[in-house]
């Protein structure tokens, strides 16, 4: 049978995160900590720990098939690879940020100025499109201090929180790009490893869609079932099992994540009691 091979970063800020989507996805691996490829008992992996600049070539060549990898970096490196889902961590964006001491957020700043970065081909495309001329310095690494020693007038360089730029005494301006972890694949899949591809992207929207969402449950008088009924964002219908007490049941239902507080305040408003909220391990719908 054939195993599908995927790769992770081997370190740095995506490896974690990237092992515990596997994890969550019951894939288990026994070690790999120190080795550039492991198989998989569990599942039909074989998964190769890379430097994450490498992983788009090695994706477009075939030499691995699948991939987790930060979206910023697809779009700085211009590969035919297509992107099959968005993972949800690892989130940040591609900014332009400058001195603290220059007070304009205007991109016409740049203008003629000379700019730092590690993704020139995003910025380049940027500044193009926007019709602002500017130099661009290329940096490997460390394109925070490129102003503070007078390399640069300013830089363009992935932002998380920010707290890098402050300490370097930058702040950021103009977000050229949203990125965060994708699971990308080559474009030439035989059928067999896109089957395999599709039974790990059915299990990886089960975790996805479980860390959107809530398990509830809570007491409501039986005239008002039909009211939170209404006000429940739920797959089809809610549960409604009745109480030992008379006139009262139990709903069970599942809420997104991100309403989780305005429908929270709602149910209660419409006589909702004793509101439990439970965590969701997977959810298959």
């Amino acid at each position: 049978m054939s195993k599908l091979k995927i790769a992770i970063q081997k370190s740095g800020r995506l490896y974690e995160d990237s092992l515990q989507l596997l994890k969550d996805c019951g894939i288990f691996i026994n070690n790999g900590k120190d080795q550039l490829k492991v198989s998989v008992d569990n599942f039909p992996f074989e998964i190769m720990y890379l430097r994450n600049s490498d992983i788009p070539q090695y994706l477009e060549d075939g030499v691995v098939d699948i991939a987790i990898v930060g979206e910023n970096l697809l779009v700085e490196k211009q590969k035919d690879i297509e992107i099959v889902q968005k993972l949800g961590f690892s989130k940040c964006r591609v900014s332009l940020a400058v001195p603290k001491d220059i007070t304009t957020d205007e991109l016409t700043y740049f203008q003629g100025k000379k700019i730092a970065t590690s993704y020139p081909n995003t910025l380049k495309k940027f500044l193009t499109d926007k019709k602002i001329s500017a130099d661009i310095h290329v940096i490997s690494g460390s394109v925070e201090i490129a102003p503070n020693i007078g390399l640069a007038d300013g830089i363009c360089d992935i932002v998380s929180s920010g707290s890098t730029l402050f300490k370097n005494g930058l702040r950021e301006t103009i977000t050229l790009l949203f990125s965060e972890a994708v699971l990308a694949k080559n474009p030439n899949l035989d059928q067999e490893k896109e089957n395999i591809l599709n039974k790990f992207l059915f299990r990886i929207k089960a975790v996805l869609k479980a860390k959107n969402s809530k398990y509830i449950l809570m007491n409501v008088p039986d005239e008002k079932i039909e009211d939170i009924a209404k006000v429940l964002p739920v797959l089809k219908s809610p549960t409604v099992i009745p109480l030992a007490e008379e006139g009262w049941s139990s709903i069970h239902s599942v809420i997104d994540e991100e309403r989780f507080w305005d429908v929270i305040d709602e149910l209660k408003e419409k006589g909702a009691q004793d509101i439990l909220i439970i965590p969701i391990d997977k959810m298959v719908i």
